[in-house]
């Protein structure tokens, strides 16, 4: 079980794993469309309480020490970059293993109820972005460098690249990458490469707040669920993905394309992005 994030959290588990008898149920499941991560924590009561009130309260305990252990084992496994995990961050990092920890303690019970036969459920979750109480906030430092070299803001005060000459229609309000079948992986900070090796979107020029509080992209599974890219998204076709699957590469005239009119209408600052998988 990976109950080492720390001394802080090491210790609360150790407390309310006193006379509680956890369930083991599924691992949770990592939103990366509605940006949060959720787990179904189990527990039942041990035998030698004294009444059903108690039961039924050791049996809650037990289910939410069980949320935490899933909390962990989902949030170690989230890839920042292409090639970084929150675990490989908290063994580097005793800031971000702390922090980490607090927001595995705090994260909310959105749903409880008794289950016949003497046990516990409780539903946890914990937002991936969102502010200060979100994993971003832990992973994502403000000093944090993109994770590979990107051009300087481009100069029509654009943070993607700059655009190549071209009129732009400026109707659209957001990009939709369709990378259906190429095995892309969701990361909390994503790079578009143009077929050359270009990056023309990276989370270096963007501004911090508006990532931390939305993040850089959306992952939708439904072609249909591309809200976040608005009512008229420039939608292209990635062909291929790499660095470990992470990066989208879209094809040079899409690519420059998409920088046209992201100077007309700075979807792309405002990341508005979409990626279907």
């Amino acid at each position: 079980m990976f109950l080492q994030f720390g001394r802080i959290l090491g210790a609360v588990l150790a407390v309310l794993a006193l006379n509680v008898m956890p369930v083991f149920a599924a691992e949770g499941n990592v939103d990366w469309d509605s940006r949060v991560i959720t787990v179904t924590g189990m527990g039942a009561a041990p035998t030698n309480v004294v009444n059903p009130a108690q039961a039924r309260m050791m049996a809650r305990r037990a289910a939410v020490v069980d949320g935490y252990r899933q909390l962990a084992e989902a949030v170690k496994g989230v890839n920042v970059d292409s090639e970084t995990t929150v675990e490989n961050m908290m063994v580097t990092s005793d800031v971000i293993k702390t922090k980490v920890s607090g927001l595995i303690q705090g994260a909310s019970v959105v749903a409880e109820q008794v289950i016949p036969g003497g046990g516990y459920e409780v539903t946890m979750q914990m937002p991936m972005f969102g502010g200060n109480n979100s994993l971003a906030s832990a992973v994502m430092p403000a000093a944090q460098a993109a994770p590979e070299a990107f051009p300087a803001p481009a100069s029509n005060g654009s943070s993607a690249a700059d655009a190549p000459a071209g009129h732009a229609e400026g109707v659209y309000t957001g990009l939709v990458v369709d990378c259906r079948g190429l095995g892309l992986k969701p990361i909390m900070s994503p790079v578009i490469k143009n077929e050359q090796g270009s990056p023309i979107y990276g989370f270096k020029n963007l501004d911090y707040d508006k990532v931390i509080q939305y993040g850089m992209a959306s992952y939708s599974n439904d072609p249909a669920n591309v809200a976040r890219a608005g009512a008229h998204p420039l939608v292209v076709k990635a062909v291929r993905v790499e660095n470990h699957n992470g990066y989208p590469v879209i094809s040079l005239s899409d690519a420059n394309k998409v920088l046209i009119e992201n100077g007309a209408t700075h979807f792309l600052d405002a990341t508005c992005v979409v990626f279907i998988r």
